[in-house]
Order: C-alpha cells, then sequence, then structure tokens
C-alpha cells in the first residue's frame, strides 16, 4: 500500500523519498520501483531506530527544503495467543506498527510546523476497531495508531497540519499474498480458490486494491482535505474484516 501511494503521490508531481530497511541495496529498489525508479527516490529507513528517522528526515529536508506530507506505512503482522504470547511478536508489533509512527510524526511535524502546513496520514486497520483472535499484538498497535492521531491532530490543527488514519480490510498486497501461498501449501487447494475465500470475507466479494487505498490517501493529502483531522477512514468493503 505504501508503494502504491507512494506512486499515486508522484503522478500529482509530488516529489516522493520512500523510506524502508531495504533500500540499502540499489538493485532491490530497481526491481521494485521498475518504471518509476526515474520519478522515485528510496532511502534506508528503520523506525524502530529514532537515530534512522532523525537522519532519514533531516536527509529528506536538506535535499527538498522540507517535509509536506508524511505517509506512515511500515507494519508488520505475526499472529499468537494471548496465553504464551512471545515478548518478541509483541515488542515488534508496538515497535514498528505503533512507536514507529510515531518517531515518524516527532521528526517530521517541526517541518510542517514551520511551513504552516502538513498531512499526516497513518495507516491503521480494521483491527483498530475489531477484535481477532490471536492477533492482541496487531489490534493493539493499530487501536494505538487512534489515539495518537487524535492527540496529533489537535497539537497541528492551529499549524495547518492534519492528521488521519487509513483503516483498510484485506488489501491483495504482498502481505495477503504470503497468506494465500501458505494456505495452498497447507490445503492443496488452487490460487484461485483460496483467493476467493479471502474476497468471500467481505459482501462486495471483491479483494481491496492498493491502488484503491492510494486514490483515498492522495485525497487526504492533498488541499481539499483541509478541514478532514483527527478522523479515521476504514476502507472495508463493508466487512468488519
Amino acid at each position: 500500500m505504501g508503494l502504491a501511494i507512494a506512486r499515486r503521490l508522484a503522478r500529482d508531481g509530488t516529489n516522493v523519498v520512500i523510506g524502508a530497511r531495504s533500500a540499502g541495496d540499489p538493485s532491490h529498489v530497481r526491481n521494485v520501483l521498475g518504471a518509476d525508479a526515474d520519478t522515485l527516490s528510496a532511502a534506508g529507513l528503520d523506525v524502530q531506530s529514532r537515530e534512522s528517522v532523525d537522519a532519514f528526515v533531516a536527509d529528506v529536508v536538506a535535499t527538498h527544503g522540507g517535509v509536506d506530507i508524511l505517509i506512515n506505512a511500515a507494519g508488520v503482522y505475526e499472529e499468537a495467543p494471548v496465553i504464551d504470547h512471545p515478548e518478541q511478536i509483541w515488542d515488534d508489533h508496538i515497535e514498528t506498527n505503533l512507536s514507529g509512527t510515531f518517531r515518524m510524526i516527532r521528526a517530521a511535524m517541526p517541518h510542517m510546523k514551520r511551513a504552516g502546513w502538513g498531512r499526516i496520514i497513518n495507516m491503521a486497520s480494521v483491527a483498530a476497531h475489531n477484535g481477532m483472535a490471536n492477533n492482541a499484538a496487531y489490534c493493539a498497535s493499530k487501536a494505538g495508531l487512534l489515539g495518537l492521531g487524535r492527540c496529533v491532530s489537535l497539537e497541528g490543527a492551529a499549524h495547518g497540519i492534519t492528521c488521519v488514519s487509513i483503516s483498510p480490510t484485506w488489501v491483495e498486497t504482498e502481505m495477503l499474498r504470503r497468506f494465500i501461498d501458505a494456505d495452498m501449501k497447507a490445503t492443496g487447494r488452487t490460487l484461485d480458490e483460496v483467493r476467493a475465500d479471502y474476497a468471500k470475507s467481505n459482501p462486495q466479494n471483491q479483494l481491496v486494491q492498493p491502488s484503491e487505498v492510494a486514490e483515498l490517501a492522495a485525497f487526504l493529502a492533498s488541499d481539499a482535505a483541509r478541514a478532514l483531522t483527527m478522523e479515521d477512514f476504514q476502507v472495508n468493503a463493508g466487512s468488519l474484516w
């Protein structure tokens, strides 16, 4: 979803810098960006590290003169029951999904304040609103984004800064494809059969596409969304999950 949003914003003429742990490998970046390698740039970023976050934002400011739009899309997902829940899974979810978002906002928001304009969009989830067995870490981390966003929106309101979140249901991303592959291996069913099961999780019987989330993000990052702040937008296709 983050890559789809980056491509969509670039089409509007936005200078986009993608931060990712894998961005330190130039060949990997070229493979991922493909035809967009000339219009998008990428740099190494580990949102679990304050030093990495601060250095990334400082480099963007030095190159482009500021930070106008921040899309927090870094995230992890792994299931575990509460009983005997591994500490590492809990820590990874909180540190990446929630604390990583906080670190990025803390680093970027002063530049938006000085400019008198800013858009912050956090990628939450329907899991921020609904529980699911074996998903305590994920649900807690995503629910925390809603509280964080409300505080940020209040502190940014007088300075032209908005803060919202987007909460999708299942989106046909690389992560979902990994689940589909695992289901195919475990059950012997075909790709079309497993994919259809995921599609049936919502009444529209269609998987949400990253490009659909990107279109919403592009609007929320625009001048037209000036009055939209402290809000969470669910892209749920009529489904709670």
